[in-house]
């Protein structure tokens, strides 16, 4: 790093500076304004790094961030502030997961308040945060421009430098900059909640509200202090780097990587509440088979279905979204019991689930479950949801055995008739219940799919589609007609895959 002593670092203060330390002054000027720091050396890829274990607090004191044109040259994308919020929320549930850890390794007793507030936030098997990527620009790696303290064992091997930092020297995020946004995010709710004894009204980072009960007032002031002390992020320092230089790392980083797919992140996120009700509601508990390969082939469909779109199903019936990345374990606990009841009515379905399951019913393709899970919502827990919506859904799943899911069912072939063959086949008056009266513009999407060969195939544009299922299931049930002229039914709200 500096030079080397038997093939190891010098450590980091020159020999002229400590020379230099002999006026009361010199040692004021060196000393009285930095902190130390552990930290590990390294080469990443031939360069010089250091990474260190921070507790939260001082990584979000200690780090600044590259994209704010008045502070600097820009070297980070734009604040996305639904995704800090989101890992605030993440880290709260660390933090908790912290204060249990701490109590055991002191051997005290965990209060009640700890497991409860854990159920409320949603319980994850396993809490951390991916190393964060920092440049301290002011120092360089070339010269000793920083005092330090070799940590050595009894055998004289050095295992790491505690490295005296001053407080001028700021670390530049370069790969983490919505965690170190939650992680102030969750540092402000903490002291709000600690110091108020009450939690924030709406658009906190998370779903409580009203007084804090003693009980988990310490719940909070011991997350409080973890997160001040016990709790910590893995920061990978880089040291010296330029603009030009922090931008090349922030695109290798964020560009060169890999995302999992959505059924792999389905099996996987257990901390998710929609995705813990898939694995522990419809795959333990009614037992449905699922699979993170599509069947392209459906006369080798074995009745399981993709993880992924049981993920997006649920999202619909849950949230009226179109992914479950804003689920909250409140939200999802309340409509549990009403959303199993619509699985237990799916897959009593003549063939669901059953091998070749696709090649007799439609409901085996996703989007026809899309349309039951927005007509769940709807009725359900929309904020326009008629009054008796309770008895609605009730009579969609004891009726849902009625719907004839087959593919030769003419009502899934309406827009491929004639007005001619719709009159024939007795589902003319299904045009009342679509969109525009059933006629096809050249500004809408209507292309539902094809009946071709037996075999009913609906198309790939789900967010389309769906909802045109949906308005035929509701025509067939004699549901609430959405497009009648006293009825307001919510559009989904789309988010990115």
């Amino acid at each position: 790093m500096f030079g080397n002593t038997l093939g190891m670092p010098k450590t980091m203060v020159s020999e002229q500076a400590s020379d230099e330390i002999t006026s009361l002054d010199s040692m004021l000027q060196l000393g009285n304004d930095d902190e130390p720091v552990n930290v590990l050396v390294g080469y990443n890829l031939g360069n010089l790094t250091w990474s260190s274990d921070i507790s939260l607090s001082k990584f979000v004191e200690w780090s600044e961030i590259a994209n704010d044109p008045e502070r600097g040259d820009i070297a980070q994308r734009k604040l996305d502030p639904v995704h800090a919020k989101s890992l605030a929320a993440f880290m709260l549930k660390g933090l908790v997961n912290a204060a249990i850890i701490k109590r055991r390794l002191q051997n005290k007793e965990i209060p009640v308040a700890f497991s409860d507030i854990q159920d409320r936030l949603g319980t994850k098997p396993y809490c951390a945060l991916q190393p964060i990527v920092a440049n301290i620009r002011a120092i360089d790696p070339n010269k000793p421009s920083i005092r330090a303290d070799r940590a050595v064992t009894p055998r004289g091997e050095t295992v790491g430098f505690k490295v005296f930092m001053p407080r001028s020297y700021r670390w530049w995020v370069v790969d983490g900059q919505h965690r170190r946004f939650g992680g102030e995010m969750v540092l402000e709710w903490l002291r709000d909640v600690t110091r108020s004894g009450k939690y924030p009204g709406r658009g906190g980072i998370v779903d409580l509200r009203g007084e804090v009960t003693p009980d988990e007032m310490i719940v909070w002031l011991e997350a409080l202090e973890c997160a001040r002390s016990f709790a910590t992020v893995k920061i990978e320092f880089h040291l010296g780097l330029n603009i030009d230089q922090e931008r090349q790392l922030f695109h290798d980083l964020n560009n060169l990587g890999k995302k999992i797919n959505v059924s792999q992140a389905t099996e996987f996120d257990q901390g998710n509440p929609i995705n813990h009700f898939v694995r522990e509601t419809l795959e333990h508990g009614l037992g449905l088979s699922t699979t993170d390969r599509d069947v392209k082939d459906w006369h080798k469909d074995d009745g399981a279905m993709l993880r992924k779109d049981l993920a997006g199903i649920n999202a619909i019936a849950f949230l009226n979204r179109t992914n479950v990345r804003s689920a909250t374990p409140l939200i999802v606990m309340d409509r549990t019991e009403s959303v199993e009841k619509l699985w237990h009515a799916i897959t009593a379905l003549p063939y669901f689930g059953k091998p070749g399951a696709k090649l007799k019913t439609v409901a085996a393709q996703s989007v026809v479950l899309k349309a039951l899970a927005k007509l769940t919502y709807d009725l359900l827990f929309s904020n326009r949801r008629p009054e008796n919506g309770e008895a609605l859904f009730d009579h969609l799943l004891t009726n849902l055995v009625d719907i004839d899911f087959g593919h030769g069912n003419p009502m899934w072939q309406f827009y491929q008739m004639s007005e001619a063959d719709r009159i024939k086949h007795g589902i003319a008056d299904l045009a009342e219940y679509l969109p525009n009266r059933g006629v096809d513009t050249a500004e809408s999407n209507r292309d539902i799919g094809a009946y071709q060969g037996g075999l009913m195939r609906f198309g790939a544009k789900h967010n389309d589609i769906f909802p045109i299922l949906a308005d035929m299931i509701r025509w067939k049930l004699t549901l609430p007609n959405r497009h009648a002229s006293d009825a307001h039914i919510e559009e989904i709200e789309e988010e990115d895959a």
